[in-house]
């Protein structure tokens, strides 16, 4: 047990059904800095069958923390985890002003039973202050957390990229002759979405591109945004809360009445986070899928923001962008039982070593910040 270094009648933990008002409130101020987290943003996988684990501090009107789950794995094992819209950006929601040793007077209070026996937070980032604060609180309270890496995340600087022109010269000549050819063909323009102008038809003509692109061809379709019904009612769900929709935004290319690719993108202040794209295949070389990632950092240069965060995985086009290493991803499982801890360890990863609660770190969260 660790020392207690608050007075904990002045605060109060409890289980909410749900994903509760108090998450929008912190959204608007939280370490991991993201004002997208939203409730509509964790609802949206799981409308029903949320809980809240919520802390506050008696006497203040808002939370100090939220930690918003919905049910992971096979019901028997009763695992929960922390859900999000897109799966690079998990965080619990921790106000910049609580202590180590609140949070964990929190996950150690018979209230945090709402989180089940095992706990998933991940893919995050693993240098994610507020993930690193709830490890620290975590390990307090006698949970131990198993990590393993979730991959490295590519972004482009666009400070350096307004500086130098983007793009390069030699790619904006390749794309101005790729426009040329596709007027060939029809009509090329651009269609934007964002805020009011989100409908069932933006959506719709997402899914029709998904439909046609490779996405459909080579692979169950999993790993789609907008493709199935299911898929575009979540995104419906997000786009239902006005804040949400205001940060997101598509890019399509249209060729006619026909929509042949798309960019949909997250903006969250400085950031532009780069959640899916596809194009279909028939016009692939006409570099409709580049076109349509260009524009939509083109419009992210304009509007002043300075990194486009393209996420992890399929590095080869994310070079060719510009793109570096930017953080690295763990995923962790927060386990109350040790003996279960040792045994979950040989499928998902070690156990993270205790530190101090001032200096707890997630391995690679020094490298590539």
């Amino acid at each position: 047990m660790y020392e207690s270094r608050i007075a904990t009648g002045r605060l109060t933990v409890s289980a909410v059904e749900g994903f509760p008002p108090d998450i929008d409130a912190l959204a608007a101020r939280n370490l991991a800095g993201h004002g997208f987290l939203r409730a509509a943003w964790f609802a949206a996988p799981a409308p029903t069958g949320g809980r809240t684990l919520l802390l506050r501090r008696d006497g203040d009107e808002g939370a100090l923390a939220a930690i918003p789950t919905i049910a992971f794995g096979p019901a028997i094992a009763r695992a929960r985890k922390v859900p999000g819209s897109y799966w690079p950006l998990r965080a619990a929601l921790i106000a910049p002003d609580c202590d180590v040793f609140e949070l964990a007077h929190a996950l150690d209070h018979r209230a945090a039973r709402c989180l089940g026996p095992v706990w998933r937070v991940g893919p995050t980032r693993a240098d994610d202050p507020a993930t690193t604060m709830l490890v620290a609180a975590a390990q307090l309270a006698n949970w131990t957390v198993l990590a393993r890496p979730a991959g490295t995340s590519w972004v482009i600087d666009l400070d350096a990229a307004r500086d130098r022109g983007w793009p390069h010269a030699s790619s904006a000549r390749k794309l101005r002759a790729a426009w040329r050819k596709l007027e060939d063909f029809g009509s090329p323009h651009w269609r934007y979405v964002r805020g009011a102008d989100w409908d069932s038809a933006a959506l719709e003509d997402m899914g029709r591109i998904e439909a046609e692109s490779w996405i459909a061809r080579t692979t169950d379709g999993s790993g789609a945004k907008f493709m199935t019904p299911a898929q575009r009612a979540l995104w419906s769900h997000v786009l239902s809360d006005p804040v949400l929709a205001e940060k997101l935004s598509a890019t399509i290319l249209m060729l006619g009445d026909r929509p042949i690719a798309f960019s949909f993108d997250l903006d969250d202040g400085p950031v532009q986070y780069g959640i899916a794209g596809s194009y279909a295949e028939d016009l692939k070389r006409f570099y409709i899928g580049k076109l349509a990632n260009v524009r939509a950092i083109e419009d992210a240069i304009a509007a002043g923001q300075s990194v486009t965060d393209l996420g992890a995985g399929d590095n080869g086009y994310k070079r060719d962008m510009g793109a570096v290493r930017g953080y690295d991803m763990t995923d962790l499982l927060f386990v109350r039982s040790r003996t279960a801890a040792r045994v979950l360890a040989r499928v998902w990863g070690e156990a993270l070593p205790p530190s101090p609660p001032s200096a707890a770190i997630i391995p690679g969260a020094a490298a590539n910040g």
